[in-house]
């Protein structure tokens, strides 16, 4: 299932976008083993757990989500995507 994915990790508290077209629960499980790239922003952790998925209507939209969710550069903007259901759809809607 295609969509995009926010993963969080309490040791750095921090969270990571991405957008996935494989399954989730194994690209969680790469992230954690830094199978992506040993020098990779999420090999710094082992602890990343998802915090939010948005399905996508394709991988495109997956992408897109992802971009648009990366420019916001804000942590709080992540955390009120979960809180608010009106933002979540605008997000959606708008990509």
């Amino acid at each position: 299932m295609c969509g995009c994915y926010v993963i969080f990790s309490k040791k750095l508290n921090r969270f990571y976008v991405g957008a996935t077209q494989d399954d989730l629960s194994t690209r969680i499980e790469h992230h954690n083993q830094a199978m992506y790239d040993k020098n990779r922003f999420t090999a710094l952790a082992n602890d990343w757990e998802l915090f939010l998925f948005i399905p996508a209507n394709g991988y495109p939209h997956a992408i897109r989500m992802e971009r648009k969710i990366k420019a916001m550069k804000s942590s709080v903007y992540i955390r009120n995507l979960c809180k608010y259901p009106e933002l979540l759809q605008k997000l959606v809607s708008s990509t």
